[in-house]
């Protein structure tokens, strides 16, 4: 049977639990709970690497659990609370009440993929979505987990919108909220970079600084003349280095939006 490895760490410190889901993430880590005890983060059982987590704690101690991929869906689901980003955006699952008092609504089945609202990463590239035209604009929703941002991107009325993401459980997930979203727009593949023909307006980047570095020059061919792109997946730390990176494809800085030492960086050619 597939299973899921949840490693539990105890921590109080926010800012700890911050550098912690990113660091965790780097090794593969790809869902993540945030408790008052601590935090609890999940990998799929193959994919972990004990020695690279240990490596990497140090001394810190962390507890291990191995979860059925059935029961560990029925406990995330039980777990997910509703997300609302001003009045502008609300995200549920399709067993909670509709949100009352928000301008677009989307339901999700929330399963094991990054991009649910609650992270404060999703949370800020859905927030400087409002300032954005999206209105009859082509978009890339670059490592797209759940789909939501490129869901929203919909709403706001893009003409068509690319998810791409190079998991394929993330795959799935994404088309399962489409199809109970009722998109029409987008387009869903896998893929493993940003290595593609075609130009877009905007491009929704939520992902890590390893993989945007990584991508940098596959995103600068992919950004349309006068196009936008979100940057997020950050750490206030790395914003530096993610400039130093923008300046080479000759993008200017239009905002940084901060939230719980987070970072959204809004640029544009």
């Amino acid at each position: 049977m597939d299973t899921t490895t949840q490693i539990s760490i105890q921590s109080a410190d926010q800012a700890e639990k911050d550098l912690l889901i990113a660091q965790l993430a780097d090794l593969g880590f790809d869902a993540f709970e945030e408790t008052e005890e601590g935090l609890h983060a999940f990998i799929a059982s193959e994919d972990f690497d004990e020695n690279a987590l240990k490596a990497l704690l140090l001394e810190k101690s962390y507890t291990q659990t191995e979860i059925p991929k059935q029961n560990w869906n029925q406990l995330w689901e039980s777990n997910f609370e509703p997300v609302q980003v001003d009045n502008f955006v609300g995200i549920r699952a399709g067993f909670h009440q509709a949100i009352e008092g928000v301008i677009h609504e989307i339901v999700i089945t929330p399963k094991m993929s990054f991009g649910t609202g609650h992270h404060a990463t999703t949370y800020l590239v859905m927030k400087a979505m409002q300032d954005l035209d999206f209105k009859g604009k082509t978009v890339l929703d670059f490592g797209s987990g759940t789909g939501i941002l490129a869901i929203l991107a919909e709403k706001l009325g893009a003409q068509s919108v690319l998810a791409i993401d190079n998991d394929d459980w993330c795959i799935e997930n994404s088309l399962e909220n489409l199809a109970i979203n009722q998109t029409q727009v987008i387009r869903v593949e896998k893929a493993d970079s940003a290595a593609l023909l075609d130009q877009y307006d905007l491009i929704l980047a939520n992902i890590n600084k390893h993989i945007i570095l990584e991508n940098m020059d596959n995103l600068g061919k992919a950004l349309a003349k006068s196009g936008t792109i979100l940057l997020s997946g950050l750490l206030v730390e790395d914003e530096a280095d993610i400039l130093a990176a923008c300046a080479k494809n000759g993008w200017k800085q239009l905002f940084t939006n901060t939230r719980n030492g987070w970072i959204v960086l809004g640029m544009a050619r």
